[in-house]
């Protein structure tokens, strides 16, 4: 392995264990990625509805009294209320997956994963229905429940489940079912926006989704190193047969086997665990660096605010659903490029090709801005300079889609080894809802403040986090779940944390 002066690149000689593309492996990794379409969608319907004038004069008028006479165009959906709806759902997702984690280890990833969907479907129901604010929030918390539950076990369920040859190329379809729902609530929102009920449509349909991937999920076994964590071996060993596609997976078996037995023979409370000293690479990186800075790439508040975003830089409320369908597709198809790159080039490449291709579309995004609406925000925008916008998001769309999107939920759900793997994926996904909701909470109000300079905030971030993989980010494609704790013993920086000396 090679190791450069400021990260490990390149694959480690590993064990031999191996594993066929099953079609049993294939159908049980669709429909735990099919956990997405519920994030996906929640993310695109929410963006979409605060558009729709018959769903603001029920629930926020003032910010339609906003909109007659001219104004600054980025201030025009500064509503505390109005993020209140959008924000509260990741509040009740920080705090859902942190109590997956225990559930995970008692229950399973898979039950886990149904525990989500049904809670989910629930709050698409209230949402649905309501009759006033307090509803919607109590819609939105369920929903953040459910997301909560399904984002913490769904990555860690593919990781475990999916060949080491081909672990990155599977996790990744988590990434690209967020983007069909994402895309699929766009369009529902465009089929909507006319009607006066249409909002109600909108959110009701969630029930779509969560419906989709419940029933999946139930007809798939769990994880094998779930049903080995819960002392079930024969049924991890029929499953390990099932997925791998032979009957040779004895080793396997075995590896798994001694990792569980390790945990529990010290006996140690996990979030407790992961604050040790050898653990300290993971929980930087995987649980705290890696999901904190994929929200600050800006690619989840743009999603949830892009017709509203368009509208402000001059589409009209068509128009700018249909721009946010259009960036939705490139979105899913970037992820594509990532299934097929990240098992062939790396992580590291795409993290920092796609970082690159952000910043230099933030910064676009912020000069056009700055030049035709002038420093106050008060100048006319043009048509062509609105799609020239468009076109730049997309490109910067892209640029995600390959890279922050999928790896962002890849590397905290295979950094970690077993006994500390829930404990960690779910503080990375509770740091990622905190950063979340802070930024949703704030960002209209962040536009109508710092106005294009909006997108320079978030153009310098991403530069940051390009620059931090650079130095800090192991290697690990192609590297088996067990031994990819080997990598940062190997590392110019993490070596230091990691105890013994570093394997050949």
């Amino acid at each position: 392995m090679a190791v450069g002066s400021f990260a490990v690149d390149g694959p480690l000689a590993v064990t031999g264990i191996d594993g066929k593309i099953t079609v049993s492996v294939v159908t049980t990794c669709i429909v735990a990625a099919s956990c997405g379409l519920i994030f996906g969608y929640d993310i695109g319907i929410s963006g979409g509805v605060t558009t729709m004038a018959p769903f603001l004069n029920k629930f926020f008028p003032e910010v339609l009294r906003k909109g007659g006479p001219p104004k600054n165009i980025y201030c025009v959906y500064d509503s505390q209320v109005l993020t209140a709806f959008t924000s509260s759902l990741y509040i009740a997702g920080l705090a859902a997956s942190l109590v997956a984690s225990r559930l995970a280890r008692t229950i399973g990833r898979r039950n886990v994963m149904l525990l989500g969907g049904c809670t989910f479907f629930a709050g698409s129901a209230i949402n649905g229905g309501a009759v006033n604010v307090a509803m919607l929030i109590l819609g939105r918390i369920l929903l953040g429940f459910g997301v909560g539950f399904t984002n913490q076990s769904a990555p860690i369920y593919l990781s475990e489940i999916a060949p080491p040859k081909w672990r990155g190329a599977f996790s990744t379809g988590f990434q690209f079912f967020i983007g069909i729902g994402v895309v699929a609530s766009n369009c529902i929102n465009y089929a909507t926006a006319k009607h006066s009920w249409g909002w109600r449509l909108s959110l009701g349909l969630a029930i779509v989704p969560a419906t989709i991937m419940t029933v999946g999920a139930l007809f798939i076994s769990d994880s094998p190193t779930s049903l080995v964590e819960r002392n079930r071996v024969d049924q991890a060993r029929k499953s390990l047969v099932k997925i791998r596609g032979k009957n040779d997976i004895e080793d396997e078996l075995a590896l798994l086997i001694k990792a569980s037995e390790v945990a529990r023979a010290l006996n140690e409370e996990p979030f407790v665990t992961i604050f040790q000293r050898q653990y300290r690479p993971q929980l930087l990186i995987g649980a705290l660096a890696v999901p904190f800075f994929q929200q600050l790439s800006g690619i989840n508040i743009i999603a949830f605010y892009a017709p509203v975003l368009f509208q402000s830089v001059g589409f009209g409320n068509d128009s700018a659903l249909i721009a946010s369908i259009i960036l939705g597709l490139v979105n899913l198809g970037s992820i594509l490029v990532s299934t097929y790159m990240v098992d062939r080039h790396g992580r590291r490449f795409l993290f920092m090709e796609g970082g690159i291709q952000m910043v230099i579309c933030q910064v676009g995004v912020a000069i056009v801005l700055a030049a035709t609406t002038g420093t106050d925000g008060n100048g006319h925008i043009s048509k062509g300079y609105a799609i020239l916008v468009l076109v730049m998001m997309c490109f910067y769309a892209a640029g995600f889609g390959w890279s922050w999107g999928p790896l962002s939920w890849l590397i905290p759900s295979e950094i970690f080894p077993m006994k500390i793997r829930p404990t960690g994926q779910s503080m990375g996904l509770a740091v990622n809802f905190a950063t979340t909701f802070v930024l949703s909470q704030t960002f209209l109000s962040m536009l109508c403040h710092f106005k294009y300079a909006t997108f320079l905030f978030y153009g310098g971030w991403i530069l940051v986090m390009t620059i931090f993989v650079a130095l800090f980010l192991p290697e690990t494609k192609g590297i088996p779940l067990d031994q990819v704790h080997t990598v940062w013993a190997k590392h110019w920086y993490w070596r230091r944390f990691v105890e013994g000396s570093p394997k050949d």
